[in-house]
């Protein structure tokens, strides 16, 4: 069974990954585009700048974040599109979702996750 996972775009490349999308605004420091191993950069729907520097990786922020990206992804275009996309392709391959977050339990990469699950009470 086919599944969405969330990884560190700092971990290596694995067969398993599927389709490797990063959802982070600002590409990651230290990793070269070129062997960087993502099928796509979708940094339209990562968090607002606002609500990026808002939250700052505070995990205490964090249910709120959430429910501001949740709120953010709803209404965006962006989101949906990449909703159909995974609908089409998850029948037949992994989607990774990467993130540079050093947290690994409270990051947009997990929020993005619940949303593409249909999951909004997680």
């Amino acid at each position: 069974m086919y599944s969405i996972r969330t990884k560190r775009i700092y971990e290596a490349p694995e067969e398993n990954d599927g389709i490797r999308i990063l959802v982070d605004r600002l590409w990651p420091r230290g990793i070269k585009k070129e062997s960087a191993a993502i099928n796509a950069w979708e940094k339209e729907i990562a968090p607002s700048i606002e609500l990026r520097k808002w939250f700052n990786h505070d995990p205490k922020k964090y249910p709120e974040f959430r429910k501001k990206y949740m709120e953010e992804l709803d209404a965006s275009e962006d989101a949906e599109r990449l909703l159909g996309f995974v609908n089409v392709h998850l029948g037949s391959l992994n989607i990774t979702l990467l993130y540079s977050a050093k947290d690994e339990e409270h990051n947009n990469a997990l929020v993005l996750k619940d949303w593409l699950s249909h999951d909004r009470n997680s």
